[in-house]
């Protein structure tokens, strides 16, 4: 992680791989239920004082520990481009590839894009539409090296948007 977030959003990150979680493909449950627990107690104007999208940031939290009904009602509520993003990948993650693209379609050109194709190693502008392909590709064989770097992709994508998100505006 980049930066350094409020000491209570250290701690419910903590609770499982502080923010370098490698999450799943396909979202199942929360990762971790006392993060669960924590973040449906806490606001995200709390969480992300001054932070650019504390709504977003907050959805992002419950994409990281796959808490998907929460993740997607609060995603859902945010009209920017930051809440179509995590909307576009709750859906990736449900799986639900047209519905993710669909969403992908209302974020267009994200700031993160040039950061997450050096993530990704890849030459040119950030596709999200190949990668929610790759993504389908990849959970079709677990265990493979296609999983791993899809995994390890999506670890980078989330950790750009949260920092987009969690920055101060």
């Amino acid at each position: 992680m980049n930066l350094d977030y409020s000491p209570e959003v250290v701690a419910i990150l903590a609770l499982d791989g502080d923010g370098e979680r490698l999450m799943p493909l396909a979202m199942e449950r929360c990762s971790s239920e006392a993060a669960h627990e924590r973040l449906r107690a806490a606001s995200a104007a709390r969480l992300f004082a001054g932070a650019r999208a504390p709504e977003a940031a907050m959805s992002g939290l419950y994409v990281y520990f796959s808490c998907f009904e929460e993740a997607h009602a609060m995603a859902q509520d945010i009209a920017t481009a930051e809440g179509s993003y995590w909307h576009a990948i709750v859906h990736r993650q449900e799986p639900d590839a047209g519905n993710a693209a669909y969403w992908f379609r209302q974020v267009g050109t994200h700031p993160i894009f040039p950061a997450l194709a050096r993530a990704a190693g890849q030459e040119g502008p950030w596709d999200p539409f190949a990668f929610i392909e790759l993504c389908e590709q990849a959970r079709r064989q677990p265990g493979s090296e296609l999983e791993a770097r899809a995994r390890a992709i999506q670890r980078a994508e989330w950790q750009l948007l949260f920092d987009y998100c969690a920055r101060p505006g």
